[in-house]
């Protein structure tokens, strides 16, 4: 027996806890927000509703942020190198 055997999913009329996209037994996938109540299945009734996938809210043009992204490390060597003297801080402890 796996883990997933003794995993009870919610059912209908409790509460949601987290953010996502809910499918019931029959397929049915719902929208949901944390706060809202699981709904009934016009046909089936009380039914039981598995997390398909989180809601993120990476960015209002639906693209994932930049600095989100991880870059290569020729990226992060290049960023950090000195391109000018003036650059330099003197700190005056030499």
């Amino acid at each position: 027996m796996t883990e997933n055997d003794h995993k009870m999913n919610p059912i209908s009329r409790e509460h949601v806890e987290v953010d996502g996209i809910y499918a019931n037994e029959w397929g049915r996938e719902e929208v949901l927000h944390r706060g809202q109540t699981f709904p009934s299945d016009p046909q089936l009734g009380a039914s039981e509703w598995e997390l398909q996938q989180y809601l993120f809210d990476n960015h209002h043009t639906g693209e994932t942020d930049q600095r989100l992204i991880a870059k290569s490390d020729e990226t992060r060597q290049k960023q950090s190198r000195q391109t000018s003297p003036r650059k330099h801080t003197d700190r005056g402890d030499k």
